[in-house]
């Protein structure tokens, strides 16, 4: 769709070259005689520039132009300005005009000015849209689940969020932490600032404090130019020390320091810089383990620990395993551009059934997994990952068999297995394999019978 242009001026000549001009580059155009009329249109919001003339009766570009801007601040306006009112023009984009055109202008300089300001007003939009989609994404109520336990943890999410408190968030590898922490800031009064995330335990441990703090060029071997830490980055914004069970003792002390003194001194560097930031941790480490075991600071523990957000397994909430797979479908029809519709049933009872020891993110891949291996629309049993349909297996021989029938026949297997290897090894030498084993020669031999091995 070709950009869409209003031209505001209380001028019917000037509005009816610059349309003509406009409609020759193949700009969809509509005009407005004043203020208050380009205010009252529909098609202004729509519009994706506005040139607006400075001094019109009533009420004036700059008036009209300020009040499209508390309406939509993404609108891009061009004002349109006598010579003799050039400051004033200047005023304008002061106010949030994008640039100013003086009168009478240049056809070739106006068609240049105009195209520079629809980039600028595609770029706007684009940043809004966003936005939006952030926010979106990092609704806590948007987090997939209908259980209990998170329920609770939305509460949490919800009460923490408008305050400004240190959270510390508790929960195995993959049950969904970043999501949670990003979940808070997107809701919290430093949402239009920045979230600073850091690994801790990826970091190896000589670089940790680079990476916090930063350093001044020449602060050590390696350090050719200037760099700015983290909690410079994420001033006036969160950052997140994830997996911060894993951050080294000499860290933890200075990472204290900082926590008490709200600001940084970089490596090698003199300066004191004041830091405005809010604090999230995450582990899947038993911090107070940890303090036990002197791996971690009791004092750095109390000043994490004002409020911890525990997220469940995902074994612990399974009624939300079919509201993610549901998910994740999408996410990756999306992705791949594949056409999986569903999973049949007994596939989604090995699911439901699975432990997960990974947690959302051991879910999450092998559903993308099974959605590239499976032939149709849906997601049958064979199409998961083997260890999946192995242990599926498993649980019906010993639902089938019981589980002391099932132990005594996999204890008799392996045993058949490990003296077929070791007589393979000694080139059938009975004396060699019973002495490997260290049991008796009569023995092997009844095994042997037992076993059907020649």
């Amino acid at each position: 769709m070709q950009p869409r242009i209003l031209i505001v001026d209380d001028e019917d000549g000037i509005r009816t070259i610059l349309k003509e001009i406009l409609l020759d580059e193949g700009y969809q155009v509509s005009t407005a005689a004043c203020g208050q009329e380009a205010l009252d249109s529909s098609g202004t919001a729509e519009s994706d520039l506005v040139i607006m003339d400075q001094n019109m009766p009533g009420l004036n570009g700059i008036e009209t132009m300020e009040r499209l801007l508390e309406r939509d601040p993404s609108h891009t306006v061009l004002i349109l300005t006598a010579y003799g009112s050039i400051p004033l023009a200047v005023e304008a984009i002061k106010k949030g005009a994008y640039d100013y055109l003086a009168k009478p202008f240049d056809n070739d300089e106006l068609l240049l000015t105009v195209r520079r300001a629809l980039e600028h007003s595609a770029l706007k939009r684009e940043l809004k849209q966003l936005r939006g989609e952030l926010d979106e994404k990092y609704r806590f109520d948007n987090i997939i689940s209908q259980s209990a336990p998170m329920r609770k943890v939305f509460e949490q999410i919800s009460r923490v969020s408008a305050t400004g408190a240190t959270v510390l968030i508790q929960g195995e590898s993959g049950t969904g932490k970043e999501l949670v922490a990003r979940a808070i800031h997107y809701n919290s009064g430093r949402k239009n600032d920045t979230l600073v995330s850091i690994n801790c335990g990826a970091i190896p441990m000589q670089l940790i404090e680079s990476e916090l703090f930063g350093h001044e060029a020449g602060a050590f071997t390696d350090a050719k130019e200037q760099k700015i830490g983290s909690f410079e980055r994420a001033s006036g914004g969160t950052l997140l020390l994830d997996e911060i069970g894993e951050l080294p003792l000499d860290a933890q002390v200075k990472l204290l320091r900082v926590l008490e003194e709200h600001h940084v001194t970089r490596i090698g560097g003199k300066e004191a810089i004041p830091v405005d930031i809010r604090i999230i941790a995450a582990t899947n480490k038993d911090l107070e383990k940890e303090v036990a075991e002197k791996r971690f600071r009791i004092d750095l523990l109390y000043r994490l620990n004002v409020f911890t957000i525990t997220l469940p397994p995902l074994r612990e909430r399974r009624e939300d395993i079919p509201l993610l797979v549901e998910h994740f479908i999408g996410k990756y029809n999306r992705k791949l551009g594949l056409s999986v519709d569903n999973v049949t049933a007994d596939a989604m009872n090995v699911l439901e059934q699975h432990s997960w020891p990974g947690n959302v993110r051991d879910l999450e891949n092998a559903i993308q997994s099974a959605m590239i291996v499976a032939a149709g629309n849906s997601i049958k049993l064979a199409d998961l990952p083997m260890r999946l349909r192995a242990l599926n297996e498993q649980d019906s021989q010993i639902e089938s068999m019981g589980l002391e029938t099932y132990m005594n026949d996999r204890t008799e297997q392996r045993e058949r297995e490990i003296i077929c290897r070791f007589l393979s090894k000694y080139r059938q030498s009975k004396t060699k394999t019973s002495e490997a084993l260290k049991i008796s020669r009569k023995t092997l031999f009844n095994k042997m019978r037992q076993y059907g091995i020649e």
